[in-house]
């Protein structure tokens, strides 16, 4: 460019056409090879914790060490899936991002692609840094609330059962026995029926509670946009998370491309292995149905209550369910609203469509109920224990194998 403006100066006989030349001069005398133009790039990538809740942020710091001098760094960001770009700052050699995670699930954070230029802003060089993957969990829903089936495992909890025990809630009254302990005497009987009478504890028990995900599709909801596959793991995680602090074993199978299960356990590390378990689950979508009779005994153990979350739009599911059925276990069904089909007004072949799909979903209802399944319907965006109330009236019975 200088050359240029250097022979139209000489050529037209117009001085004023050596000032444009006069910027390009400057930047290559800047970028002379004695300026000490950068050879060698390395950087260092530091990143918060790998893990987290939907809705939380990350940052990322990227420091650039090179020889020589540098000018401007200019760096661009690509961000994964489920993953949203707050803030980017350069100061220095140092970039700092504010990343926002939005869903759950095991997500690449991105890429950066940092551009890197000498002090006189002619050459260029591009370094790639690779963020990583991050692990997302879900905002369980909440619940409180544990229903559990009519026989419970010989395991001490905090379930009260029918059987006498050594609980803490009082069922009745009886004679007083030689060598129990005086301070269950029961005055008030005593003093009425002219003999000593005790206490009567009801036994309490743990239960042992396995999740099942319908993960065999992930609808959306064409007015809100909510996927079943996201509502089904955080109803899941916040049904987790009550039982395990009753102390109760909880385990997982989750239906969908691979069959997974994961042991029944107890504890806060339980709730994180299950979810962990499933964070692949998108990777692997896919049209394979399962073989539930193949599972080892300890995925689904004797007398344990199963709750299958689903949206009940897979004829396959049944086949889940009749498995479950034949199995013996307590079986309760949390349906997951997918939300109806939007139709034209004016669109008859539509309107006849979304009878013939409202009538195919009252047929899977209707199949689940005749066989003595229980059916709740859990709206998302509200506590779960609305949905599990109507259990409460009566303990959750299976088929006596």
């Amino acid at each position: 460019m200088a050359t240029v403006a250097a022979v139209a100066a000489l050529v037209t006989g117009r001085p004023w056409l050596f000032a444009l030349a006069a910027g390009p001069a400057v930047l290559l005398a800047l970028a002379t090879p004695g300026r000490g133009r950068p050879h060698q790039l390395s950087v260092r990538l530091t990143t918060g914790p790998r893990r987290c809740f939907e809705g939380e942020r990350m940052t990322a710091r990227i420091t650039l060490s090179h020889d020589g001098e540098i000018g401007l760094l200019d760096p661009a960001l690509t961000p994964g899936p489920g993953v949203e770009p707050e803030s980017l700052e350069t100061t220095g050699p140092t970039v700092d991002l504010v990343l926002l995670v939005t869903r759950w699930g095991r997500w690449t954070l991105g890429t950066v692609d940092l551009d890197v230029y000498d002090a006189g802003g002619l050459a260029r060089r591009t370094v790639r840094i690779d963020l990583g993957e991050v692990e997302v969990f879900p905002v369980p829903t909440r619940s409180g609330l544990t229903p559990i089936p009519v026989r419970l495992p010989e395991r001490l909890g905090e379930h009260t059962t029918r059987q006498n025990g050594e609980g803490v809630e009082v069922v009745g009254v009886r004679p007083y026995v030689w060598g129990e302990r005086q301070r269950r005497i029961h005055w008030p009987s005593t003093t009425r029926r002219g003999a000593v009478q005790v206490n009567q504890f009801a036994a309490e028990r743990a239960a042992d509670t396995v999740v099942l995900l319908d993960a065999l599709h992930d609808f959306r909801d064409p007015v809100s946009g909510v996927s079943t596959l996201d509502e089904t793991l955080r109803a899941a995680a916040g049904l987790t998370r009550a039982y395990l602090r009753r102390h109760d074993r909880v385990g997982l199978v989750s239906v969908g491309g691979t069959l997974r299960w994961l042991r029944a356990g107890t504890g806060d590390r339980q709730f994180y292995r299950i979810v962990e378990s499933v964070l692949d689950v998108r990777k692997d979508l896919g049209y394979a149905t399962p073989e539930l009779h193949r599972l080892p005994p300890p995925a689904l153990p004797g007398h344990a209550v199963v709750y299958v979350f689903t949206p009940l739009a897979d004829q396959r599911i049944l086949d889940v369910l009749s498995h479950l059925v034949d199995r013996g276990n307590p079986l309760v069904v949390v349906e997951i609203p997918t939300g109806e089909p939007q139709v034209e007004p004016d669109d008859r072949t539509g309107r006849l469509a979304l009878r013939l799909w409202r009538a195919d979903r009252r047929a899977m209802r209707f199949a689940l109920q005749n066989r003595g399944i229980p059916l709740v319907r859990h709206t998302p965006g509200e506590a779960l224990d609305l949905a599990l109330a109507p259990l409460l009236r009566s303990r959750i019975h299976g088929r006596t194998r």
